[in-house]
């Protein structure tokens, strides 16, 4: 094979073939978006809003996502490289930091995302509760260990054999949500889904809030998944024009599916029984739905897909994940062995062996604390790398490149990016609060600690600064269009320190 890109197909700077139009790149968003989540969060936003106003959670999530989806627009079509936050940090502080916050972000990206792919592993044992509803404890944390050593088997092998894999399951994630949707509607109450508590809605209590706060955590936990084609920006046709609209069109769209599924499981399920433990319909909601409209046996149908969906969601996720410090230490950003590759099938073996090791570590914790506190664990570690980092990056660059090609102008800018400012801190603010005892702020800021002594180790090896020179690579300067000219300018300079 010549490895030339096919006709109509330009090629990108770094290799890459643009094929990626606007629908495959909206469903690819909207895919890794609709996963478990719902299924398992749906119970926890019932109870941090004390009701079924819980749909604030989601809508909450969905401008959150949005505001932060504008950040990612911009500075995805802006840079249309494989990689995402890793090319926008980078580009953005390596004047001054050389390449600390593209370091920092894969040694974050490192925990957070296989902690992500844990909770899906934490939801399959919960749904596998309403099939074996006398499972004990120790059963079903050897079934999750399980579940992650065969989706890492399943990774061991060629791509070629992945993608067969990964069509069928993401048809049965699509299958298993519709059903419930369905479900939902034919049976709908609207004096259950719109009956609201006393003071329900009382702005000035601080009991709505903490409601708010936590709700809003729940909620951009279940829309993470949006800015997943600007990691693939290499490959996306008219980046300028296709990559803000994915993220946009999967964010409303998801908002959608999400907004059906909590409402029509509210107008089913008595909101009470999501909030008492002892109740299958607080770690089972959707399987509950299924057997009070459709009875057991279509519950226990609807529930092994849902156990497909988890289970998906679990190999999508480290599927991609660990091809992030793969790519990092190929260009010597991160330590050199993480971009080996297996030899007969050329996966990279350090990343997935890693990720399964932190996979399995994270569902544990999820598994003897609550998944609530795990997903504040997670997107502690993730706001103050990649969010708040990447808000900032927008500005500097702005400031500092001002001839850099921008196809998309974020609206309104920067209320956007100070409404996703504000979003964020209150997430990561909830955290401490919500977990006594717990500490997910000290530990993400811990981990970024030890992720700085790494990195001084690593650059001192490597002697680049602060033990070296800087390597600034300017690549997105000269304004060319990367649809019409792929050889655009990626020089890579070195500077003193």
């Amino acid at each position: 094979m010549s490895g030339s890109p096919p006709s109509g197909s330009p090629a990108s700077a770094d290799g890459f073939v643009r094929r990626i139009g606007p629908f495959q790149a909206t469903a690819i968003n909207m895919s890794q978006m609709c996963g478990i989540g719902p299924f398992v969060t749906i119970p926890l936003m019932v109870g941090a809003f004390g009701g079924p106003q819980a749909v604030i959670g989601f809508v909450a999530g969905a401008l959150l996502a949005l505001a932060d989806g504008l950040v990612w627009a911009e500075l995805g079509a802006s840079m249309p490289g494989s990689g995402g936050s890793y090319v926008y940090l980078r580009q953005a502080f390596q004047y001054r930091s050389g390449k600390l916050m593209p370091f920092l972000f894969v040694w974050t990206a490192m925990l957070f995302i296989p902690l992500i792919m844990s909770t899906g592993v934490v939801g399959f044992v919960q749904y596998l509760g309403y099939l074996a509803p006398h499972m004990g404890r120790t059963t079903g944390d050897l079934i999750g260990l399980a579940v992650i050593a065969v989706v890492i088997g399943l990774l061991w092998r060629g791509i070629e054999h992945i993608a067969k894999i990964t069509a069928v399951m993401w048809a049965v994630m699509i299958v298993s949500v519709l059903l419930v949707i369905i479900a939902a509607a034919t049976h709908f109450s609207g004096h259950l889904a719109f009956t609201y508590p006393a003071h329900a809605f009382a702005l000035t209590t601080g009991r709505f809030w903490t409601g708010f706060a936590g709700g809003l955590t729940i909620g951009i936990y279940d829309y993470l998944g949006y800015n997943t084609t600007a990691y693939m920006g290499a490959e996306i046709k008219n980046p300028g024009r296709v990559l803000p609209r994915s993220i946009i069109f999967s964010i409303l769209g998801i908002m959608a599916i999400y907004l059906m599924l909590q409402i029509g499981t509210l107008g089913v399920v008595d909101w009470h029984r999501m909030t008492d433990p002892h109740d299958i319909a607080s770690t089972s909601v959707a399987s509950a739905v299924l057997e009070k409209t459709w009875g057991k046996g279509a519950a226990d149908t609807v529930t092994v897909l849902i156990l497909i969906t988890a289970f998906a969601s679990v190999f999508t996720g480290l599927l991609g994940g660990s091809r992030v410090p793969c790519d990092a230490a190929r260009e010597r950003v991160f330590f050199r062995p993480y971009g080996r590759l297996h030899e007969r099938h050329r996966f990279p073996v350090w990343g997935l062996a890693t990720m399964g090791v932190v996979t399995a570590g994270g569902f544990l914790i999820g598994r003897h604390t609550d998944l609530q506190t795990l997903i504040q664990l997670l997107t502690t570690v993730m706001v103050i790398v990649q969010a708040l980092a990447q808000i900032l990056a927008l500005g500097v660059l702005r400031r500092r490149r001002p001839g850099l090609r921008r196809p998309y102008l974020m609206w309104l800018y920067p209320v956007p990016a100070i409404v996703a400012l504000v979003g964020w801190l209150v997430v990561y603010g909830y955290a401490d609060k919500n977990s006594p005892g717990r500490h997910p702020i000290e530990w993400s800021l811990a981990w970024v600690v030890l992720g700085v002594v790494a990195f001084a180790l690593w650059s001192r090896y490597e002697k680049v600064w602060p033990f070296g020179p800087k390597e600034i690579s300017e690549e997105y300067l000269t304004g060319v269009d990367p649809d019409t000219d792929p050889e655009e300018d990626t020089g890579t300079v070195p500077v003193g320190a």
